[in-house]
């Protein structure tokens, strides 16, 4: 990690990332908190803003990888973070003259969430332009690193900031670090290769290259599929934890900011030691046993209440976040590793929409059942489909490998499924 600190652009793109990471942690807590306590928002209404900061993977989530793989990256990560740090910063202007509504609310966040898809995309496929590919996974590591300090910081200041100076000063702190992080990107000084132009620019042809990819190979195939289901549950969880913690614990929200901080330490941990776990156990194995341990962990979500089952919540948060980092961290780089560059957009993109496509649908389905059956229930349910998604890894190659495969081993790579898709859709054009 420290090798790659000294190198002039990634030390750029990590203090960019660093410090958009910081608003965007802010932002996620002061929202719903602003649309609890000052707009008196139903439960319904809180989980509708987690779903529309999604709802765009699934509108536009495969275009986007298409539509990246044609452009550079850079312009593409400025132009989201300027246009993010727009539609955001509205939400403080409408505030200080009392016109705040929850359709603003909702407006705001859709547009964010928008170029936010366009931003993952292009930012996951830029790593692999800036640094060389046996970095991949110190790079990936080192980027999380700074992340996990961002989100250890960013829920104890959004708490701060909502009780000492309310929750719009908050979110315009948000949309200013998208302005600095803008600023940080513009500073790279490393070119990338013209755009990659296609003999044919058909873009549903595009799309289902990256989906024969994902799809072609059994070990992506069940990390996508592992994916869409624990982004089902945790962003069911996401979508009622603060209005469970208010309305049910009875927290204050300086109390749930420092609550997300402390339990946010497990992600620091993970990914500063994904890299030696990777090596010492086995990157393959640790996809599996490490969502296992996940899921058991989300297990004592619903038993969180006042005193000292506050302590589910914390160990929870520890081990989760922990867990997720370092499958995050070993997944993107063994995406990364195996995908050609003219596909990293669309690969990236596939295995983006299965996560983030189904968010909004988890966020969605929590309100609605939270309204029926009750909050405490409802995390019940996200715990046990969290426990369940593990499951999805485990039927796969995993469990049977040491370390992920490559093309060597046996199993389909890139190249052999994008191929193997044209061939087909060759004869299919002949017949």
């Amino acid at each position: 990690m420290g090798g790659l600190l000294r190198h002039h652009d990634f030390r750029r793109l990590c203090a960019a990332n660093a410090i958009s990471k910081v608003g965007t942690g802010i932002s996620n807590l002061a929202l719903p908190l602003f649309a609890v306590i000052t707009l008196h928002a139903s439960t319904f209404e809180v989980s509708m803003l987690n779903t529309l900061q999604t709802v765009a993977y699934l509108l536009i989530g495969l275009q986007a990888g298409a539509w990246c793989d044609r452009m550079r990256c850079r312009p593409v990560l400025v132009f989201a973070d300027l246009g993010r740090a727009i539609a955001l910063g509205s939400i403080p202007i409408a505030a200080a003259f009392g016109a705040v509504t929850m359709w603003h609310l909702y407006l705001a966040v859709f547009v964010a969430g928008t170029l936010t898809v366009f931003f993952d995309v292009a930012h996951q496929s830029y790593l692999p332009r800036l640094v060389e590919r046996h970095d991949l996974i110190q790079g990936n590591a080192t980027l999380r690193a700074s992340m996990s300090v961002s989100a250890l910081i960013a829920p104890s200041l959004a708490g701060y900031l909502v009780q000492r100076f309310t929750a719009p000063v908050a979110i315009l702190v948000d949309a200013l670090s998208y302005v600095w992080s803008a600023i940080w990107l513009k500073t790279i000084r490393r070119g990338e290769p013209d755009t990659y132009r296609h003999v044919q620019q058909n873009l549903r042809e595009e799309i289902l290259e990256g989906a024969r990819l994902v799809f072609g190979n059994p070990v992506l195939r069940a990390i996508g599929l592992n994916n869409a289901m624990t982004s089902l549950c945790q962003s069911a969880y996401m979508a009622i934890a603060v209005v469970f913690l208010v309305r049910e614990v009875h927290l204050s929200p300086s109390s749930i900011g420092l609550l997300g901080s402390l339990s946010v330490i497990g992600a620091l941990a993970g990914a500063v030691l994904a890299t030696r776990l990777a090596s010492t156990v086995g990157a393959g194995r640790i996809l599996w046993i490490t969502a296992l341990i996940n899921g058991l962990a989300f297990l004592c979500y619903p038993l969180t209440d006042s005193g000292w089952r506050l302590a589910f919540t914390m160990v929870a948060g520890f081990v989760t976040s922990a867990c997720l980092m370092v499958v995050v961290v070993v997944q993107v780089s063994f995406q990364q590793m195996l995908c050609p560059d003219h596909l990293l957009g669309r690969m990236n993109a596939t295995i983006n929409f299965l996560y983030w496509g189904a968010a909004p649908l988890g966020s969605l389905l929590a309100g609605g059942v939270a309204q029926a059956i009750g909050l405490r229930p409802t995390l019940w349910l996200a715990a046990v489909g969290m426990l369940l998604a593990a499951g999805w890894l485990i039927a796969s190659p995993l469990p049977t490998m040491r370390d992920l495969p490559t093309g060597d081993d046996g199993l389909p790579d890139a190249s052999t499924a994008v191929s193997s898709g044209h061939d087909a859709a060759g004869r299919s054009s002949r017949t």
